[in-house]
């Protein structure tokens, strides 16, 4: 009898093991494939890319694509843990750069407006233009370099990114331990949501198609309306 009831007993300690294992498992897994296309159909989002825009002449032709907290993580090694919590990697030198102390986060939790454009939407027109170009020209059309910190917290938060989708993130590149310059990339190749660094120097050459993710500035409003 006491066999039979420690046989029972063992039994349920392994279900429920089972059934802890899977759920954590479930809690952690985000940025697998699998959980990509569940999210997207979800929210019912496209499967596609952003559908090219006609050319930008001025930041406020651009509609806000999406907002996003920052300031929500005490420091670069709680955002690291986020990411690997949700099960998202960082390829090797997005990861170094976060470990780095150029790579700051906000004291502050506030929502960011962003936009997503590509080097031809700014009116570039050639096959590839430079970081050095795209950014004169973004910025002379009002668009705002990206602290670091979006490009983790984008991440995060964009959990039903399309397949195919690889979103560069216009900011100041932070250098690697070897001194070279590296921007981050939010990026879905397919195999799952990712966060990967790229070239980073000014006269790094982009493909004019790629988007490039900018903040997008505040409306100024109205000195009477400002007026207490």
């Amino acid at each position: 009898m006491r066999g039979l009831l420690a046989c029972r007993g063992l039994a349920v300690l392994l279900l429920c093991n089972i059934f802890f294992v899977a759920v954590t498992t479930d809690a952690r897994a985000q940025c697998s494939a699998r959980d990509v296309l569940q999210h997207q159909l979800t929210l019912r989002t496209a499967l596609l890319a952003h559908r090219p825009q006609s050319r930008v002449n001025s930041s406020a032709d651009v509609p806000m694509w999406k907002t996003i907290g920052i300031g929500t993580y005490a420091d670069s090694l709680a955002l690291r843990n986020a990411l690997s919590d949700i099960g998202c990697s960082a390829g090797g030198s997005a990861a170094e750069i976060l470990a780095r102390p150029a790579f700051t986060l906000s004291g502050e939790r506030t929502d960011v407006e962003l936009v997503a454009v590509s080097a031809a939407e700014l009116g570039l027109s050639s096959e590839t233009a430079s970081l050095r170009q795209i950014y004169a020209v973004a910025q002379k059309l009002g668009f705002e370099l990206a602290p670091a910190e979006i490009g983790v917290q984008l991440r995060l938060q964009y959990l039903d990114q399309p397949v195919g989708e690889f979103l560069i993130i216009a900011m100041a590149p932070i250098e690697t331990w070897t001194g070279e310059p590296i921007i981050l990339n939010v990026a879905n190749g397919g195999a799952g949501l990712i966060l990967i660094g790229q070239d980073g120097h000014a006269d790094a050459e982009i493909s004019v198609s790629s988007r490039l993710v900018f903040v997008r500035p505040a409306p100024v409003l109205p000195a009477s309306l400002t007026r207490h």
